[in-house]
């Protein structure tokens, strides 16, 4: 099933030239199809980062709607809104969004934890698979303080799809990697649209394109 934005418009109160307004998104319509991965490129400032956290239920948006089986995702009151993000969306947000106090697989299983859902053994095989296949598995038993960047990165990756979500929303995932890490985390996602999820990217990796089925440049709040 897709994932639809109709019409997005964002804005947000600051000064703007003439104004006190400053429009992020104007009027901007994306489908994201299951099985496929959409990137989204452009300069920094051009809404790219807007978009992807008004698709995932993150941002409520100024104007328009994100459809998911035809219903508007903001319709819905924030209990249904906040398990609906857990059960079909994986977010992988910019920066450093690790629990502390946890360990690595305790952060990549938090998504079972938060509603209070028993971690069988086939959710601890997916967990393993996922360590491995984003090479951080002898990281499995280490707190985050004890990671670099690129592995917290990583850790965060596999945390957004322990699930298997849906839709998964990746905003700027290799910016913390090298040269062959970041091909790793791209060649995982195309993975995952491959078994059947909607992958969103936000990325200024020129290689990305190598994975994607669709490139789409913004500039100034619209698709260009």
């Amino acid at each position: 099933m897709p994932l639809s934005a109709e019409s997005l418009t964002k804005n947000f109160f600051r000064e703007s030239k003439d104004s006190n307004c400053f429009s992020a998104v104007e009027e901007l319509s994306l489908r994201l199809e299951e099985g496929t991965v959409t990137v989204l490129t452009g300069r920094s400032g051009g809404g790219k980062t807007t978009v992807l956290n008004m698709m995932s239920g993150l941002l409520v948006p100024t104007k328009g709607r994100v459809l998911l089986d035809d219903t508007d995702i903001y319709s819905l009151t924030d209990k249904e809104l906040s398990k609906l993000r857990n059960d079909r969306f994986g977010v992988v947000p910019q920066g450093q969004t690790a629990i502390h106090s946890l360990n690595v697989i305790e952060n990549i299983l938090l998504p079972y934890a938060i509603y209070g859902e028993k971690t069988d053994d086939a959710v601890r095989n997916r967990a393993d698979d996922l360590l491995q296949r984003l090479d951080i598995a002898q990281l499995s038993s280490a707190k985050p303080a004890q990671l670099s960047g690129g592995e917290l990165r990583r850790m965060a990756i596999a945390r957004a799809v322990i699930k298997k979500p849906n839709f998964i929303f990746a905003d700027e995932p290799t910016g913390d990697l090298d040269d062959e890490n970041t091909k790793t985390v791209f060649e995982f996602f195309r993975s995952a649209a491959d078994e059947g999820a909607a992958v969103l990217i936000v990325t200024h990796e020129e290689c990305a394109a190598e994975y994607a089925d669709r490139v789409i440049k913004m500039a100034s709040g619209k698709i260009v």
